[in-house]
């Protein structure tokens, strides 16, 4: 079904600029404007409801883009495997589904859209695309998925049927460079065909023939723990081999030359490029050889140079096709950013793991890196801070020393997910995943906090907490935020008793955590100070900055220095340089899950 021609042209409203720092609102369609309030959990579209394309209203719009968001992660978006029947399109069984709705990550047609969003079955492009053209009124960018290392299990294109996955493959080798899968031998694990799902069903497509799990799972019978509702994509490099992909094409070879899947995935980002869409989120682009992301995003930029990409990628997970940092290789590869993981994890860890905020400092890197991962604290695969099985159970103020930190830490991208600038909490199961602290991406729900803000019933902790964030990604938009370098205080101030100690800990830094901002452009100057304790003031803080760190901001030669609070803190603190170095400046009381930026002067 192709767009018609009214929904193109509304596609080529004009877009916003390039912002100096994107800062990303991600949300699923299926939830975000879903009033439904049922919740049932496995109910059917029927019973629970879904999320539409039109919910996401201009007014939706301008409430976001007046938070301070540049770009829309519109989630789950390109159609999956569903249980939900329409017209022409037959329900997925259960055998090869995860949850009724299935998972936004196990793409059934790439060049369509998830049927539950329209209005009009028959305008569900031209639907979406009327969205992206109300996105670019609003100046917000829009980001879609896109799932390159698997697709659902009953893939088919009715749309571009000429581009489906799996037709013309020789499904007698395992590997062959311009098969689109690999296909299991009668040797393979598993007992031999058919393949068998793990609720003991026999995929009626795979009675002859098996095909490797998105997780690169050889067997015939893939487990509840893999990813069995997807097939692996092949990209002309044999896994099994090694994660040497070097002999794979140039960025400069031409389609003809280049492994099937390649010429197919470049199909796809073009298709979606003429849908007005501004950029991509790739699914665990660190399963695919970086060879392909350097032709295809050479390409894409062909297309609109100003094509934003951004890398789901794990630098630990043993599955990475390449055995240097992968992160940096994607980054190199043409990436803007990719996730920033391993910060997260140690912010999370002081709350769940007993870790201290000095141990943030292990995971800053040096150079582009540093400046250009994802910074994050809550997506669509990451338990909600506000969950009381997660986060220590201290609730969704805990956000804010986290964001405090690890947005304002370095000039990379920042993003926030749908409900966690109101504290939803993600509490109860609501089907195929249980109740595990996530929103879910498997099932018809709802988020119950989204909707209180879709009705004006936010209470006033809530509004103040949306409000805060909305303060912060306008101070982040600071010369020292944008084009800063950084510089942390934690090691400085281990042995500084002043430093918020709690009685019995022989060092500081527990749950206190400082850093500088320089901007030696604008010669701005930005300190950052927050507490992580969910409940304890630290009385009379001081924070030492050395002789070191003042050469680097470019104060070696002053006598004085006056800290201004622009954030979280509105008193001015005036110190000598001497004072400072010995003894710190003085901030005072330093509350429960505060957050405090001065300007030096």
């Amino acid at each position: 079904m192709a767009p018609s021609a009214d929904s193109a042209s509304l596609a080529q409203v004009t877009r916003p600029a390039e912002p100096p720092r994107p800062v990303i609102y991600q949300l699923l369609v299926r939830t975000f404007g879903n009033q439904n309030t049922l919740r049932k959990p496995g109910g059917t579209l029927a019973e629970n409801g879904c999320g539409k394309f039109s919910d996401i209203s201009v007014t939706a719009l301008g409430s976001i883009r007046e938070m301070g968001f540049t770009h829309l992660w519109l989630t789950g978006v390109i159609e999956q495997a569903s249980a939900t029947a329409y017209p022409s399109r037959p329900a997925d069984g259960p055998e090869i589904l995860k949850g009724k709705a299935g998972s936004p990550y196990a793409i059934k047609d790439y060049f369509d859209v998830c049927p539950d969003y329209a209005d009009d079955l028959s305008r569900r492009l031209a639907e979406f695309q009327e969205l992206v053209a109300r996105c670019h009124l609003a100046r917000l960018k829009v980001l879609i998925d896109f799932v390159p290392n698997h697709v659902a299990r009953g893939y088919g294109s009715d749309v571009r049927p000429e581009h489906s996955f799996g037709h013309g493959d020789q499904q007698n080798v395992f590997f062959h460079r311009d098969n689109h899968f690999f296909y299991l031998g009668k040797n393979h694990p598993g007992g031999g065909p058919p393949l068998r799902l793990p609720c003991g069903a026999v995929f009626a497509i795979e009675q002859n023939f098996g095909r490797v799990t998105g997780n690169n799972a050889i067997t015939w019978a893939p487990s509840m723990d893999d990813w069995y509702e997807t097939v692996k994509l092949n990209y002309g490099h044999d896994f099994t081999t090694g994660r040497d992909t070097s002999h794979l094409p140039s960025p400069d070879a031409a389609p003809g030359n280049v492994p099937r899947t390649w010429r197919t995935m470049d199909q796809i980002l073009s298709y979606w490029q003429d849908m007005g869409v501004d950029g991509f989120r790739a699914d665990m682009a660190h399963l695919v050889p970086v060879e392909f992301w350097k032709w295809a995003v050479k390409r894409a930029r062909s297309r609109d140079p100003a094509v934003h990409f951004f890398a789901e990628a794990y630098a630990d997970d043993p599955a990475k096709l390449t055995d240097g940092d992968v992160l940096a290789e994607l980054l190199e590869a043409g990436f803007d950013g990719a996730y920033d993981h391993l910060t997260y994890k140690a912010i999370q860890g002081i709350y769940e793991q007993g870790k201290w905020a000095n141990d943030i400092d292990q995971q800053i890197f040096c150079g582009a890196r540093f400046h250009r991962c994802l910074r994050y604290l809550e997506n669509h695969d990451e338990v909600r801070i506000a969950n009381p099985q997660h986060w220590g159970g201290v609730g969704m103020n805990a956000g804010r020393p986290a964001a405090g930190v690890i947005f304002g830490m370095s000039r990379a991208a920042l993003m926030l997910y749908a409900g966690q600038e109101l504290g939803e909490p993600a509490s109860g199961a609501e089907g195929f995943s249980g109740d595990d602290g996530r929103s879910s991406i498997f099932d018809y729900t709802s988020l119950p906090e989204l909707q209180k803000w879709n009705n004006g019933s936010l209470s006033a902790e809530q509004v103040f907490l949306r409000n805060w964030y909305a303060e912060l990604f306008t101070i982040l938009q600071q010369p020292a935020f944008i084009h800063g370098e950084f510089y942390g205080l934690n090691s400085e101030n281990r042995d500084h008793e002043a430093f918020g100690r709690l009685p019995g800990e022989a060092a500081s830094g527990h749950w206190t955590y400082a850093f500088l901002r320089v901007d030696h452009s604008s010669q701005q100057v930005i300190f950052c100070l927050v507490n992580f304790h969910p409940s304890h003031t630290f009385h009379g803080l001081r924070v030492r900055i050395p002789g070191q760190a003042m050469d680097f901001i470019g104060k070696k030669s002053a006598t004085a220095i006056a800290f201004t609070g622009i954030f979280g803190d509105s008193t001015r603190h005036s110190v000598t340089t001497t004072e400072l170095e010995a003894t710190g400046v003085e901030i005072g009381d330093l509350a429960p899950f505060a957050v405090c930026y001065y300007v030096l002067k």
